[in-house]
């Protein structure tokens, strides 16, 4: 009888605002109980005054302490000092979406925060809703090009995919 090959614990998803990664390792953590972390609590330290920066040591430490432990989804848009959690993610998930939905996403999500109808972690503003647009744009200029050029390194254990639709029926079935 063949065995069932092990199921990841390790899975880091990578892509931009709006792409559905927070969505994707939410339901991921759930089914699989494993727990998940966004990769923006790393690098902000959210206060009742506002967000602030952490430091490159303080964010390094939180990030090297959460990929020492056996099972872990990172997920975030971050791929400049993430290398160590690529190294030990059993799998890597680039959701390289469609421009247009992530748009789309971004808006959606917007009217959702302003309505009360979805929490997020940061004041729902026209100021941050345009900084969004602008990430997004950036991402497909510059950011897209290196991290398909980092992830070359991890081609075994990478999935590049337009939808989570195909991570989720892989993972949980």
């Amino acid at each position: 009888m063949a065995r069932r090959p092990r199921r990841p614990q390790r899975i880091h998803i990578i892509g931009s605002v709006g792409s559905g990664k927070t969505t994707l390792a939410k339901e991921l953590s759930k089914k699989l109980k494993i727990p998940h972390y966004e990769l923006d609590q790393v690098v902000w330290n959210r206060t009742s005054h506002g967000d602030v920066r952490n430091s490159l040591s303080v964010r390094d430490e939180q990030f090297h302490r959460i990929i020492a432990s056996d099972a872990w989804i990172v997920e975030g848009v971050h791929h400049e000092w993430i290398y160590d959690g690529l190294i030990k993610a059993d799998i890597i998930v680039f959701l390289d979406v469609r421009m247009k939905t992530r748009r789309w996403r971004i808006w959606k999500r917007y009217m959702k925060q302003i309505l009360r109808l979805e929490k997020s972690h940061y004041r729902a503003s026209l100021r941050i809703l345009r900084k969004m647009f602008v990430w997004n744009q950036q991402f497909e200029k510059e950011s897209r090009p290196e991290i398909l050029k980092i992830l070359k390194a991890f081609s075994q254990k990478t999935w590049i995919v337009t939808s989570s639709e195909e991570i989720k029926k892989a993972l949980l079935k």
